[in-house]
Protein backbone atom coordinates (compact mmCIF):
# COMPACT_ATOMS: atom_id res chain seq x y z
CA UNK A 1 0.00 0.00 0.00
CA UNK A 2 1.59 3.40 -0.79
CA UNK A 3 2.04 5.88 1.73
CA UNK A 4 -0.57 7.53 3.46
CA UNK A 5 -0.99 10.87 5.19
CA UNK A 6 -3.71 12.15 6.72
CA UNK A 7 -4.31 16.23 6.45
CA UNK A 8 -7.75 18.80 7.71
CA UNK A 9 -8.44 22.39 8.02
CA UNK A 10 -11.06 24.55 8.51
CA UNK A 11 -11.58 26.29 5.49
CA UNK A 12 -12.08 29.93 4.79
CA UNK A 13 -14.27 29.15 1.68
CA UNK A 14 -16.49 26.86 3.62
CA UNK A 15 -16.57 28.04 6.72
CA UNK A 16 -16.52 23.78 7.60
CA UNK A 17 -13.48 21.84 8.46
CA UNK A 18 -12.32 19.95 5.38
CA UNK A 19 -10.39 16.79 5.19
CA UNK A 20 -8.27 14.58 2.76
CA UNK A 21 -6.22 11.54 1.93
CA UNK A 22 -2.66 11.94 0.25
CA UNK A 23 -1.33 9.02 -1.28
CA UNK A 24 2.23 8.56 -2.65
CA UNK A 25 5.16 11.22 -1.89
CA UNK A 26 5.96 12.57 -5.40
CA UNK A 27 5.22 12.79 -8.69
CA UNK A 28 2.29 14.27 -10.78
CA UNK A 29 -0.83 15.79 -8.06
CA UNK A 30 -3.86 14.19 -8.87
CA UNK A 31 -6.84 15.96 -7.42
CA UNK A 32 -9.36 12.95 -6.69
CA UNK A 33 -12.83 14.19 -6.58
CA UNK A 34 -15.51 11.55 -5.02
CA UNK A 35 -18.76 10.41 -6.13
CA UNK A 36 -22.07 11.84 -5.10
CA UNK A 37 -22.47 11.75 -1.52
CA UNK A 38 -19.25 10.24 -1.10
CA UNK A 39 -16.12 11.09 1.11
CA UNK A 40 -12.54 11.61 0.72
CA UNK A 41 -11.78 8.05 1.54
CA UNK A 42 -13.56 6.93 -1.15
CA UNK A 43 -11.03 5.69 -3.31
CA UNK A 44 -9.06 4.21 -0.77
CA UNK A 45 -12.30 2.13 0.86
CA UNK A 46 -13.11 1.16 -2.80
CA UNK A 47 -9.28 0.15 -3.99
CA UNK A 48 -8.65 2.70 -6.45
CA UNK A 49 -5.54 3.44 -4.40
CA UNK A 50 -4.58 -0.30 -5.10
CA UNK A 51 -4.93 0.08 -8.73
CA UNK A 52 -2.78 2.51 -9.03
CA UNK A 53 -0.43 1.28 -6.11
CA UNK A 54 2.55 0.85 -8.82
CA UNK A 55 2.37 4.01 -10.60
CA UNK A 56 2.45 6.00 -6.78
CA UNK A 57 5.05 4.13 -5.24
CA UNK A 58 7.69 4.50 -8.27
CA UNK A 59 6.58 7.99 -8.22
CA UNK A 60 4.78 8.98 -11.19
CA UNK A 61 1.80 10.05 -9.48
CA UNK A 62 0.19 11.56 -5.92
CA UNK A 63 -3.18 11.06 -5.09
CA UNK A 64 -4.98 14.28 -3.11
CA UNK A 65 -8.07 12.74 -2.31
CA UNK A 66 -10.32 15.24 -1.45
CA UNK A 67 -14.11 15.91 0.37
CA UNK A 68 -16.82 17.10 -1.71
CA UNK A 69 -19.62 19.03 -0.59
CA UNK A 70 -22.79 17.75 -3.17
CA UNK A 71 -24.95 16.79 -0.42
CA UNK A 72 -25.10 20.40 0.68
CA UNK A 73 -24.91 21.30 -2.81
CA UNK A 74 -26.17 19.41 -6.33
CA UNK A 75 -27.80 16.96 -4.19
CA UNK A 76 -29.57 19.20 -1.33
CA UNK A 77 -33.22 19.73 -2.22
CA UNK A 78 -33.46 21.76 0.91
CA UNK A 79 -32.15 24.99 -0.31
CA UNK A 80 -32.75 26.98 -3.54
CA UNK A 81 -31.26 25.82 -7.02
CA UNK A 82 -29.32 29.46 -6.75
CA UNK A 83 -27.50 28.05 -3.20
CA UNK A 84 -26.53 24.99 -4.41
CA UNK A 85 -24.83 26.19 -6.95
CA UNK A 86 -23.07 28.95 -4.61
CA UNK A 87 -21.67 26.31 -2.33
CA UNK A 88 -21.06 24.53 -5.37
CA UNK A 89 -18.65 27.54 -6.25
CA UNK A 90 -17.44 27.99 -2.41
CA UNK A 91 -16.13 24.16 -2.97
CA UNK A 92 -14.36 24.92 -6.19
CA UNK A 93 -12.69 28.33 -3.82
CA UNK A 94 -11.74 25.77 -1.76
CA UNK A 95 -9.43 23.39 -3.86
CA UNK A 96 -8.71 26.56 -5.83
CA UNK A 97 -7.19 28.47 -3.04
CA UNK A 98 -6.65 26.26 -0.64
CA UNK A 99 -5.55 22.55 -1.77
CA UNK A 100 -3.65 23.79 -4.97
CA UNK A 101 -1.22 25.92 -2.76
CA UNK A 102 -1.23 23.07 -0.18
CA UNK A 103 0.18 20.81 -2.66
CA UNK A 104 2.42 23.61 -4.55
CA UNK A 105 4.01 23.70 -0.58
CA UNK A 106 4.37 19.80 -0.54
CA UNK A 107 5.00 19.07 -4.24
CA UNK A 108 7.48 20.71 -6.74
CA UNK A 109 5.75 18.62 -9.31
CA UNK A 110 3.88 21.47 -11.69
CA UNK A 111 1.45 19.11 -13.70
CA UNK A 112 -1.70 19.00 -11.64
CA UNK A 113 -4.65 16.31 -13.02
CA UNK A 114 -8.03 16.28 -11.61
CA UNK A 115 -9.82 12.71 -11.86
CA UNK A 116 -13.09 11.31 -10.65
CA UNK A 117 -15.61 8.77 -11.35
CA UNK A 118 -19.21 9.10 -11.96
CA UNK A 119 -20.13 12.37 -9.98
CA UNK A 120 -16.77 13.12 -9.35
CA UNK A 121 -15.87 12.70 -13.09
CA UNK A 122 -18.17 15.84 -13.41
CA UNK A 123 -16.80 17.87 -10.83
CA UNK A 124 -13.24 17.07 -12.15
CA UNK A 125 -13.81 18.02 -15.36
CA UNK A 126 -15.30 21.29 -14.47
CA UNK A 127 -12.84 22.34 -12.15
CA UNK A 128 -10.40 21.59 -15.10
CA UNK A 129 -12.37 23.19 -17.80
CA UNK A 130 -12.75 26.66 -15.55
CA UNK A 131 -9.32 26.40 -14.36
CA UNK A 132 -6.71 25.38 -17.42
CA UNK A 133 -4.45 27.69 -15.85
CA UNK A 134 -4.26 25.34 -13.12
CA UNK A 135 -4.93 22.11 -14.27
CA UNK A 136 -2.86 20.20 -17.10
CA UNK A 137 -4.49 16.84 -17.47
CA UNK A 138 -8.35 15.92 -16.71
CA UNK A 139 -9.60 12.53 -16.92
CA UNK A 140 -13.57 11.79 -16.77
CA UNK A 141 -14.76 8.17 -16.41
CA UNK A 142 -18.45 7.44 -16.60
CA UNK A 143 -19.69 10.96 -15.75
CA UNK A 144 -22.29 13.31 -16.74
CA UNK A 145 -21.14 16.82 -17.38
CA UNK A 146 -24.72 18.70 -17.00
CA UNK A 147 -26.21 19.96 -14.17
CA UNK A 148 -29.62 20.91 -15.29
CA UNK A 149 -31.42 17.68 -13.85
CA UNK A 150 -30.11 18.74 -10.26
CA UNK A 151 -31.54 22.51 -10.58
CA UNK A 152 -35.59 21.68 -10.93
CA UNK A 153 -35.89 23.98 -13.95
CA UNK A 154 -34.13 26.49 -12.75
CA UNK A 155 -31.00 28.08 -14.59
CA UNK A 156 -29.14 31.44 -14.18
CA UNK A 157 -25.62 32.58 -15.59
CA UNK A 158 -24.10 30.63 -12.10
CA UNK A 159 -25.75 27.89 -12.94
CA UNK A 160 -24.96 28.11 -16.94
CA UNK A 161 -20.90 28.39 -15.76
CA UNK A 162 -20.88 25.56 -13.73
CA UNK A 163 -22.83 23.44 -17.10
CA UNK A 164 -19.78 21.98 -19.43
CA UNK A 165 -21.97 20.88 -22.45
CA UNK A 166 -23.15 24.41 -22.48
CA UNK A 167 -20.48 26.89 -21.86
CA UNK A 168 -17.83 25.15 -23.75
CA UNK A 169 -20.13 25.79 -26.66
CA UNK A 170 -19.77 29.31 -26.65
CA UNK A 171 -16.54 30.24 -25.68
CA UNK A 172 -15.34 33.02 -28.12
CA UNK A 173 -12.57 33.97 -25.73
CA UNK A 174 -9.64 32.48 -27.92
CA UNK A 175 -6.93 32.79 -25.27
CA UNK A 176 -9.10 31.05 -23.03
CA UNK A 177 -9.76 28.24 -25.75
CA UNK A 178 -5.92 28.31 -26.51
CA UNK A 179 -5.35 26.91 -22.63
CA UNK A 180 -8.04 24.69 -22.71
CA UNK A 181 -6.73 23.13 -25.97
CA UNK A 182 -3.08 22.84 -23.91
CA UNK A 183 -5.20 20.32 -21.11
CA UNK A 184 -4.91 16.68 -21.65
CA UNK A 185 -8.44 15.02 -21.70
CA UNK A 186 -9.46 11.75 -21.47
CA UNK A 187 -13.35 11.14 -21.24
CA UNK A 188 -14.15 6.89 -20.40
CA UNK A 189 -17.81 5.56 -20.99
CA UNK A 190 -18.45 1.66 -21.91
CA UNK A 191 -21.31 -0.10 -23.35
CA UNK A 192 -23.17 -0.64 -20.27
CA UNK A 193 -22.75 3.03 -18.52
CA UNK A 194 -25.21 4.39 -17.03
CA UNK A 195 -27.54 6.06 -20.11
CA UNK A 196 -27.26 9.93 -19.22
CA UNK A 197 -23.80 9.17 -18.31
CA UNK A 198 -22.70 7.82 -21.98
CA UNK A 199 -24.78 9.99 -23.43
CA UNK A 200 -23.34 13.17 -21.86
CA UNK A 201 -19.87 11.90 -22.58
CA UNK A 202 -20.56 11.68 -26.19
CA UNK A 203 -22.73 14.82 -26.01
CA UNK A 204 -19.12 16.61 -24.37
CA UNK A 205 -16.95 15.05 -27.00
CA UNK A 206 -18.96 16.21 -29.44
CA UNK A 207 -19.01 19.64 -27.87
CA UNK A 208 -15.00 19.95 -28.01
CA UNK A 209 -14.85 18.67 -31.22
CA UNK A 210 -16.97 21.46 -32.87
CA UNK A 211 -13.93 23.98 -30.28
CA UNK A 212 -11.58 22.16 -31.78
CA UNK A 213 -10.20 20.98 -28.72
CA UNK A 214 -8.08 18.08 -28.34
CA UNK A 215 -9.22 15.27 -26.55
CA UNK A 216 -9.57 11.39 -26.05
CA UNK A 217 -12.87 9.68 -25.76
CA UNK A 218 -12.75 5.79 -24.80
CA UNK A 219 -15.86 3.18 -24.72
CA UNK A 220 -15.15 0.68 -22.93
CA UNK A 221 -16.89 -2.86 -24.47
CA UNK A 222 -17.55 -6.53 -23.15
CA UNK A 223 -20.67 -5.46 -20.94
CA UNK A 224 -18.35 -2.90 -18.89
CA UNK A 225 -20.70 -1.19 -16.34
CA UNK A 226 -21.48 1.64 -13.95
CA UNK A 227 -19.52 0.70 -11.12
CA UNK A 228 -16.31 0.20 -9.15
CA UNK A 229 -14.82 -3.23 -10.41
CA UNK A 230 -14.81 -1.70 -13.91
CA UNK A 231 -13.43 1.71 -13.40
CA UNK A 232 -10.72 0.13 -11.01
CA UNK A 233 -9.27 -1.60 -14.66
CA UNK A 234 -10.09 1.48 -16.16
CA UNK A 235 -8.15 3.70 -13.95
CA UNK A 236 -4.42 2.55 -14.47
CA UNK A 237 -4.65 3.19 -18.20
CA UNK A 238 -5.38 7.08 -18.23
CA UNK A 239 -3.70 7.87 -14.87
Amino acid sequence: MPRETYAKWVSPSLDREMELLVFGERGAPVIVCPTSGARFYEWKDFKMVDSLAGKIDSGLIQLYCVDSVSLQSWYNDRIHPRERVWVHNRWEAYIKDELVPFIRNVNPNPFIITAGASFGAYLAVNFAFKHPEIVGKTVGISGSYSIKRLLDGYYDEESYFNDPVSYLKNIADESLLARIRRTEIALVTSDHDIGICRERTFDLSRVLGEKGIGHTIHEWGGNTGHDWPYWREMIGHYL
